[in-house]
C-alpha cells in the first residue's frame, strides 16, 4: 500500500508539472516497485489511475487559466477513436516487448523536444471560426496519431500530447501542459475501459495510486506555475524526465526479453 501511494504521488507530480509522464512513470513503477507481475494489468491499472489524476490536475490548471479549451476539446475528441483502436491492438502484443518499444519511443520524443523550434510561441492562439481552417486539420490529424499510440502503449499520452499540441498550434508549453490534461483524461479512461473489459485492471491498487496522485498533482501544478515564466527550463525538465525513464524502461524490457 505504501509503495502504491508513494508511486502515485510521483505520477501526480509529473502530471501536474509537465502534463505528461503519468503512465511513463506509472507502468514501470507498478511493475518494478509495487510488484505487479503482469505488464498488461500494470498498463490497465495505470491507465485508470492516470486518467483520474489527470482530471484532478486539470482542475488546478483550469483555475490558473492555462487551458486552451477549444483546442484541448478537439484534440481529445479526435484522439478518442485512435485510443480505442490502439488499446485493442496493444492487448495482442507481448507485454515485455511492448514495454521495451514504449521506452524507445519515449527517448525519441524526449530528444525531439530539446531541438530548437523554428517558430515562436503564440500565446494568443485560439480556435474560432477564422482560425478553424488552419488549426482544425492539424489538431485532428495529430490527435488521431497520438491517440493510437496512447491506446497501444496503455498510456495517458501526455508526453506525446504536449509536443503534439505545440506542433499543431504553436501554443506556449505551459498552455500545452494544461490543455493536454483534457486529452490525457479522455485517452486514459478509454484505454482503462478497454482493459477492464478483459479483466486487466486491479481496482484496489488503482484506488491507492489515485490517492497518492492527487497529493502529488497539487504540488506539481504549483511548480508548473512557478516555472512557467522560464519556458525553456520547463521544456528541459520535461525532456530530461522522459529520456531518463525511457532509457530505464528500454534496459529493463530488453533484460526481461533476454
Amino acid at each position: 500500500m505504501i509503495e502504491a501511494i508513494a508511486s502515485g504521488s510521483l505520477v501526480g507530480l509529473s502530471l501536474g508539472l509537465i502534463g505528461g509522464g503519468g503512465s511513463i512513470l506509472a507502468v514501470p513503477l507498478l511493475v518494478y516497485v509495487v510488484g505487479v507481475s503482469a505488464p498488461h494489468i500494470a498498463i490497465g491499472t495505470s491507465a485508470l489511475a492516470v486518467a483520474v489524476n489527470a482530471a484532478a490536475g486539470l482542475v488546478g490548471h483550469a483555475r490558473a487559466r492555462t487551458v486552451k479549451w477549444p483546442c484541448a476539446l478537439v484534440f481529445a475528441a479526435s484522439g478518442l477513436v485512435g485510443a480505442a483502436i490502439g488499446s485493442t491492438l496493444g492487448k495482442a502484443i507481448d507485454g515485455e516487448k511492448l514495454l521495451a518499444l514504449f521506452g524507445v519511443i519515449m527517448v525519441v520524443v524526449g530528444l525531439s523536444m530539446l531541438r530548437k523550434r523554428s517558430t515562436q510561441d503564440d500565446p494568443d492562439v485560439h480556435l474560432d471560426a477564422q482560425s478553424a481552417r488552419r488549426l482544425l486539420p492539424r489538431l485532428i490529424i495529430t490527435a488521431l496519431g497520438v491517440g493510437m499510440l496512447s491506446g497501444f502503449f496503455g498510456i495517458g499520452g501526455g508526453f506525446l500530447i504536449v509536443p503534439g499540441l505545440i506542433a499543431a498550434t504553436a501554443m506556449p508549453i505551459l498552455n500545452a501542459i494544461g490543455s493536454s490534461l483534457v486529452a490525457v483524461t479522455t485517452f486514459g479512461l478509454t484505454t482503462a475501459f478497454n482493459y477492464a473489459l478483459s479483466g486487466l485492471v486491479d481496482w484496489q491498487l488503482a484506488a491507492e495510486f489515485i490517492a497518492g496522485g492527487i497529493l502529488g498533482g497539487i504540488v506539481g501544478t504549483w511548480l508548473a506555475k512557478r516555472l512557467g515564466a522560464d519556458k525553456q527550463k520547463l521544456r528541459y525538465v520535461f525532456s530530461a524526465i522522459v529520456i531518463m525513464v525511457g532509457l530505464y524502461v528500454v534496459a529493463r524490457g530488453i533484460a526481461n526479453i533476454l
